[in-house]
């Protein structure tokens, strides 16, 4: 089949980086443009030595790309940017996978009020799909226009989607995600919570009064099973790691559920989400790398009824981010889930 050529507008952070490693081995892919207002005219090999001998390109000023050649863009910006500028490249028949937040949310008031900004494009977001991608698989394929998820939201997600199928939550009883990332997650500006000296040897939470991927996972929660949407309590934490991410999720289900094998038989097809026996702990650095999700499932060890403890970790810049992203892309196009997505993880 012929070459998808893609651009990379905003490359010059973790996750542009991150998508540009996954897209240098994706065998159907052809990177044609990357674009930076900072590093306009620099070598993409120069700004990131990783990428020496992968690309040979160098950054482009936005205003001076030709984006309309391609057959999808890839946002890796701030937002604000994608909703401004996606609807002219939907317009010229671009497909788009945006990996800000600016299409995640459906409802405007409400990304209003979490993004401190007008929402502008309000027609693209009324045709965009949400990638989580083994949530929606089916509607990705046909899609002009995806909002990736955030790295949060896929991590506590993941493990509730079958149970939310299944209407095997308590209505009446708290979901509590307890969650930490690695400091990548903050992105690659520069900021003194994020400082080695601030961030190594050092735990603490964060948005613990109210944090931008709230809302995000409580739509995705009440569009299977509403009436337990209000009750997430979902609470981050900066842990001194550069990857990773484990969400630990304290779930009341109806008596009678077993999750294990609900989670198993909803993920028998997916490639990237590892359901893990019985008793077993999954570890961030398991998945360091790769686009995957290791989920495990253990019942609270007290008699407090049907009280279940979900525990899931992946990759923030990966399954979080681009590698999810690339997933989505390879859905659209209808190419094998897994092209360039192949890697096992790191280790050490």
């Amino acid at each position: 089949m012929n070459m998808i050529k893609v651009a990379v507008v905003g490359a010059t952070g973790y996750t542009g980086v991150e998508l540009l490693r996954l897209l240098a081995r994706h065998p159907n892919v052809e990177v044609c443009a990357v674009t930076s207002r900072s590093e306009a005219g620099v070598g993409i090999a120069d700004y990131f030595p990783s990428l020496r001998g992968a690309y040979d390109l160098q950054f482009q000023d936005p205003a001076a790309a030709d984006l309309s050649r391609c057959d999808a863009v890839f946002f890796a910006t701030p937002h604000g940017v994608a909703m401004r500028d996606a609807p002219a490249l939907l317009a010229k028949g671009v497909r788009v996978v945006d990996l800000s937040a600016d299409f995640r949310i459906r409802d405007i008031p409400t990304w209003e009020q979490w993004y401190g900004m007008p929402f502008t494009a309000p027609d693209a977001l009324s045709e965009a799909v949400y990638g989580l991608s083994e949530l929606n698989r089916e509607a990705i394929r046909t899609a002009r226009l995806v909002a990736n998820p955030g790295c949060y939201p896929t991590c506590v997600s993941l493990p509730l989607l079958p149970l939310l199928r299944a209407d095997a939550l308590l209505p009446e009883m708290p979901i509590v995600a307890d969650c930490k990332s690695g400091v990548s997650g903050a992105g690659r500006k520069a900021a003194v919570g994020t400082l080695f000296c601030e961030a190594g040897d050092n735990f603490k939470a964060y948005g613990v009064s109210g944090h931008r991927h709230l809302p995000e996972i409580r739509q995705t929660i009440a569009s299977l099973q509403k009436n337990v949407a209000d009750k997430l309590i979902f609470v981050p934490h900066l842990t001194p790691m550069i990857r990773g991410m484990h969400a630990t999720t304290y779930v009341h289900l109806q008596d009678g559920v077993s999750p294990q094998n609900l989670l198993e038989e909803f993920y028998s097809g997916s490639p990237f989400v590892d359901i893990m026996p019985p008793g077993s702990m999954p570890e961030t650095r398991s998945v360091r790398g790769a686009n995957v999700c290791r989920i495990a499932v253990q019942k609270a060890p007290y008699d407090a009824g049907n009280v279940w403890i979900l525990m899931s970790v992946q990759d923030n810049l990966v399954k979080g981010a681009a590698g999810q992203a690339v997933q989505n892309l390879n859905i659209m196009f209808s190419l094998p889930e897994t092209a360039g997505l192949d890697a096992v993880p790191l280790l050490p």
